[in-house]
Formats: C-alpha cells, structure tokens, sequence
C-alpha cells in the first residue's frame, strides 16, 4: 500500500489492517492559527508494530483527492492507542479516549522543519492555508524524521490528566475589546483570543502564550490588559496567598496560624507586613538569611533542603510529588540545593493546580461561568451573575485545599 491515502478504498484497506497502536501527527492549515480555529490538512500515522512506514492521510491538500474528517475521525477511533506530541493539542483536532503525550526529547532539543517548509513560511508568512501549498512529499519527510525522535510511551497519568485541563482552558477563549485590542497588539483576531500553554518546561511549570501574546506578562500599568473583557457579567480572579510557603509548610510540617500568612512572617520577623513578604520570597528563592535560621519555619526549611540535595546527589534524582516528575541530575545544570527546591516547588505548584482546575471544570460542566485563564497562582473566571452559587462551590474548593484565596472583580481584565 502505498504511504498516501486519499481515496476511501485506500481508507478502507489502511482500516482493515487493524493496527493497535500508533505515533500520529496533525498538520492543520498554518502553524499561525490557534487549533481552535485551525482546520486539518493531513494527518500522519506511523503504526509501530506491522509497518515498515507511515502513512499521510489526507483531508484538504492540492496535492491530494480529499477525504472526510468523519471518516478520519472513525479511522484513529479504532487504532487502541494513540501517541502524539501534544495531546492537549491534538484534543483539539480529534478526540481519542486512549491518547497520550510522549516524552519530549531533552532540551534545547528543536525539531528543524525542512528547508521547503523554511521557503514557504518565509515567502508567504500570513497565508491562513500555507500547509495544504507545501509539497505533501515535504510534510511527510518532516513527519518520518520527527517520530526518530520520539519514544511512543505515555509521560504518565498525571501529565494526561494535565494535557485535558489545560485543552478545556484553552477552548474557552478570552473576548476582546477590539478597539482596544487593536491599540495594543498586532496579532491578527476578532471576538476572541485564544491562550496557549507549554507544559514542557524543565519543572512543567506551564508557560502561556500565543500569537506574540504572552499572558503571563501582561503589562498591569499600560492599560493594555482593558482589551481583554467578559463574554458573561464580569471577571473574577482568584488569587492563591502566600502559595509557596503555604505549599513548602505542607512539605516539611510546618502548621502557620489560621489567616493570612505573610501577617503570621511580619510577627515572626517583627516587620511591617510588605517588608515580610519582601524578606520571605528572598529567602526562599535565594537562602534562610543567619538571622532567622532559629525561627522554627526556617529550621525546617533548612533541613528539608539537605535532605533533597543528599538524595538528588546520593541517588542521581529526586521525585516530585502528585506528579511523580523527576529531577535527574545528569539532565540538570548548574544545580545547588535552593535552585532545586525551587523547582520541586514550582513543578508541586503546577500539580496541586492541576488537580484544583480539574474539581473546578468538572462543577462549570453545563454552566455559563467559565475558567478562561490560569496563570500560576491565579484563576480568572468569566462569570453568569446568576450562578452564584457556582462561585461559592469554586471557593469552597480552594477552602478544602486549606489555601487562601484573595479576589477580584472587574469589567475588564485590568483588575
């Protein structure tokens, strides 16, 4: 059989060999469009067991007789298990109820598209259908020269469960002011905007940005934040307190008082409340400073590190929890014990929220109020005025996770 499938008879044969498991990549339209707003041009499949090849299945090439998405769709249903280089990506071409994101090759790891796709990009940069232009030949090169790179085996459950979150996230999109909007970016878009996230950073710590948008750091002062509005009544954001230390208090035993616990460090150091969470966040992203090495947080702190740099030394990594990540020391530079608790506590961030937008989404399933953005230690709902008690459920999830929350509100994400 031949590695293009354009015909259904060829569809068919493909079907019939009744592959089990399999490596697939989607290129849609142009790598410039969002996946929410992205057609599908082809999809590659390398079966792993049984095939000596991949195979191009092709739903709108100019290469290429067309066939139905259905009938694709239908195609990868019935392959068991599907692996792909960003499920949570993928998600938004098809769904697969057994689909799982394979480990990304070490870092500065890029794969390099061809010098045909570097021609065409660069030619026409703005042509909304770039790939459906491109030789098929040429997409298929890149993809068979792509899965020699890759290691078809699942990250694990946790990362699967991630990669669903950060789709649902994804799907909702921001509304725009588009007059504002216009003001302040150059990305083309109408409506709506669609955020991005990365989960494959070294601490999966997820970064979050998309047509030269980075949410992350959005200017608080500029006004540009105004472009980005409610499709509902009106935003709140939720905005975890003192996360860190609340997180590294769980991790070595430490019980701070009930409320605010910045106010609880400026009684321990005997500051003002905005000189202790100053001297705080230095201390646990730089080193216990001599003079608080006797508060009982610190003393904690301190041995908890050691013990996390004899055991990254002793036995070549240490393992997150929730996640189960792996800090490896032959993959990690430059390393020493401060720099690595404060990846464990980023890649622990990033869990304990994983598992907190996970309860979120399940309860906004059939509502109006959505989760549009999560950035770190904070959650921006759009919220129906008449789902209050949707909100209250929302907060009570961060109360059962002792976390305290300070919020929000606003008509405009200037918050």
């Amino acid at each position: 059989m031949f590695w293009i499938i354009e015909t259904e008879s060829q569809l068919d044969i493909f079907n019939r060999q009744g592959f089990k498991e399999a490596f697939v990549e989607v290129i849609p339209f142009s790598s410039n469009i969002h996946p929410t707003q992205n057609p599908v041009s082809l999809v590659y499949v390398k079966p792993l067991i049984n095939a000596s090849k991949g195979y191009m299945l092709c739903i709108q090439h100019n290469d290429t007789f067309p066939l139905e998405y259905s009938k694709i769709q239908q195609v990868l249903a019935n392959i068991e298990t599907i692996y792909v280089r960003d499920k949570k990506e993928f998600l938004h071409y098809f769904f697969h109820k057994s689909c799982h994101t394979t480990p990304p090759p070490p870092p500065p790891y890029i794969h390099e598209y061809t010098k045909t796709h570097e021609f065409y990009y660069r030619k026409y940069p703005n042509q909304d259908n770039i790939n459906c232009i491109i030789p098929i030949s040429k997409h298929y090169e890149y993809c068979e020269e792509l899965f020699k790179n890759i290691t078809p085996q699942p990250l694990s459950k946790f990362r699967d469960k991630a990669d669903l979150v950060f789709h649902l996230i994804e799907k909702s999109g921001l509304k725009l002011n588009q007059e504002t909007y216009n003001k302040y970016f150059t990305f083309p878009s109408q409506d709506y905007i669609y955020t991005q996230y990365n989960l494959n950073t070294t601490t999966m710590r997820p970064s979050n940005k998309f047509g030269g948008i980075n949410f992350a750091a959005l200017n608080k002062d500029n006004g540009e934040r105004e472009a980005f509005i409610p499709h509902n009544d009106f935003f709140l954001d939720l905005d975890i307190s003192a996360y860190h230390p609340t997180l590294l208090g769980k991790l070595v035993g430490f019980e701070f008082p009930e409320g605010d616990i910045h106010q609880a460090f400026a009684e321990m150091y005997g500051v003002d409340y905005k000189k202790a969470k100053e001297l705080t966040f230095k201390q646990l992203y730089g080193g216990v400073f001599k003079q608080y090495e006797h508060l009982e947080f610190f003393k904690k702190v301190k041995k908890y590190t050691d013990k996390l740099w004899d055991e990254f030394n002793n036995q070549g990594y240490i393992e997150c929890p929730i996640s189960k990540h792996r800090f490896e020391k032959d993959k990690l530079e430059n390393m020493n014990p401060q720099k690595l608790l404060n990846y464990l506590l980023q890649n622990l961030e990033t869990s304990n929220n994983v598992i907190i937008l996970w309860e979120i989404l399940k309860l906004l399933q059939g509502k109006n109020t959505k989760l549009v953005l999560y950035v770190y230690d904070s959650f921006l709902l759009d919220v129906d005025k008449t789902e209050k008690d949707t909100v209250k459920q929302i907060l009570n999830i961060f109360k059962n996770h002792r976390l305290n929350i300070k919020f929000k509100k606003g008509n405009t994400y200037n918050l």
